[in-house]
C-alpha cells in the first residue's frame, strides 16, 4: 500500500505495540499524541496499583477511551501485569473475553512501577503454560535485576538465564521481546522460532549511551533498558530496516514531568509519542530503507498478534518540523531539534 513520492510518503495507518499512557491528568495530556498517529496500541499496565486483573484492565480501558479527543479513532489493547500471585484462570478468561490482548512480564524492580513484578519466573510457570495453551502473547521486559550484573549487561544475561530456558521448556509460547537494545537480542530473535519477535523504540535507533553521559548527565536521554554502545545501536537499525517480520514498531513512550526527570533520582523513560513516526522515518531514510517503513510500522506487528491490518492511511510530508522544548511540563524526545518529516493533518 505504501506510496512514496519525493516529497510525501503514504502508508497504511500504523500501530504502536508498546506505549505507556499513564493515568489521570498525564493520561489526558498524552493519549491524543498516540491516537493521532496510531490506530491501536498495546498499553502497558504498570500503574499504581498495577493492572493485574481483567476487571482492572476493563476499567483502565474505559478511562483511556474517556480521555481521548472527541474525533479520535483509536483502540487501546490492554495488557495484564504479571505478579507472583497472578490467577491463570482470570488471565485466560480476560483474554477469551477480549479484555487482555497480552500479558507483561516485569522482573521485580527492573523499571518504573515494577516493584510488584515477578520475583522468579518459576513462580508463574502455571500462568505461562496456560498462555502457551491459549495462544496469548507474553511481552517481556528483558532484563535481570541482580545487583551484581552491570546495568549494560542485564539484557544479554536475561536472554541467557531466563528467556532461552523458558522457550526451551515452552517452545510454543508467543513472546515479544520488548524494546530490544542489544545485538544479542537481535541475534536471539532472528534465530528463534516464528513465535518470537521484538519491538524497537525510536530512541534506541537514534542514540547510544553517550547521549546520557557525555557533556554532563542528560536525564532526558535516560530510559530502561538504557541505551548501549554504538555497535548495539547499529545492530538495531539493521534489524528494524531489514524488512524482517520479526521486528516492529513499539515506541515505549514513557512520559514523566520535567521535575521527575531532573531530580536526585531521575525517572527512567523517554516521551517520544508526539513525533514518533517522524523520528522512525528519519532512521529509515538514513538507512536507505523507506520502502520497508510500512512493514515495520503498520504490518509486522499486526500479523504477529494475529490482528487485521488497518484500512486507513497516514501521510508524512518532507518538511521541517521543530520539536518543542516542552509539552505540558514533559520534555519530548528530540526536544529543540528540527526533524525532516512532518505528519500531515
Amino acid at each position: 500500500m505504501a506510496r512514496a513520492m519525493s516529497e510525501t510518503l503514504t502508508i497504511r495507518r500504523p500501530d504502536d505495540w508498546h506505549v505507556h499512557l499513564r493515568d489521570g491528568d498525564m493520561l489526558r495530556h498524552v493519549v491524543g499524541h498516540t491516537a493521532r498517529q496510531f490506530a491501536r496500541a498495546i498499553v502497558m499496565p504498570n500503574l499504581t496499583p498495577p493492572v493485574a486483573r481483567a476487571a482492572d484492565a476493563a476499567a483502565y480501558r474505559q478511562r483511556i477511551l474517556a480521555a481521548l479527543p472527541a474525533d479520535a479513532d483509536f483502540t487501546p489493547l490492554m495488557t495484564c501485569y504479571l505478579t507472583d500471585a497472578t490467577d491463570a484462570d482470570d488471565l485466560a478468561a480476560g483474554h477469551a473475553d477480549g479484555i487482555f490482548t497480552a500479558a507483561k512480564l516485569y522482573p521485580a524492580g527492573a523499571t518504573t512501577n515494577s516493584a510488584n513484578g515477578v520475583t522468579d519466573i518459576g513462580n508463574i510457570r502455571d500462568v505461562l503454560e496456560r498462555m502457551a495453551e491459549v495462544g496469548m502473547p507474553l511481552c517481556v521486559h528483558g532484563e535481570v535485576t541482580d545487583p551484581e550484573i552491570d546495568v549494560f549487561d542485564r539484557e544479554a544475561v536475561f536472554i541467557e538465564r531466563v528467556l532461552a530456558p523458558l522457550l526451551r521448556d515452552l517452545p510454543e509460547l508467543k513472546v515479544v521481546f520488548e524494546h530490544a537494545t542489544t545485538e544479542e537480542a537481535v541475534a536471539f530473535v532472528e534465530s528463534a522460532r516464528p513465535n518470537v519477535a521484538a519491538t524497537i523504540t525510536p530512541q534506541h535507533l537514534h542514540i547510544n549511551r553517550n547521549a546520557m553521559l557525555v557533556g554532563g548527565i542528560r536525564p532526558h536521554a535516560y530510559c530502561l533498558p538504557v541505551a548501549k554502545r554504538e555497535k548495539h545501536r547499529l545492530a538495531l537499525r539493521k534489524a528494524a530496516t531489514s524488512g524482517s517480520g520479526k521486528f516492529f514498531l513499539g515506541t515505549d513512550s514513557a512520559p514523566h514531568t520535567r521535575e521527575a526527570k531532573e531530580s536526585g533520582c531521575g525517572c527512567a523513560g523517554i516521551f517520544n509519542a508526539p513525533f514518533a513516526l517522524e523520528s522512525y522515518l528519519t532512521v529509515f531514510e538514513a538507512e536507505g530503507a523507506i520502502e520497508r517503513f510500512e512493514g515495520f510500522a503498520s504490518e509486522h506487528g499486526a500479523r504477529f498478534y494475529g490482528l487485521p491490518l488497518n484500512e486507513g492511511t497516514v501521510t508524512l510530508q518532507r518538511a521541517p518540523v521543530e520539536v518543542p522544548a516542552e509539552l505540558r511540563g514533559v520534555v519530548p524526545f528530540h526536544a529543540g531539534d528540527t526533524l525532516g518529516w512532518r505528519l500531515a493533518g
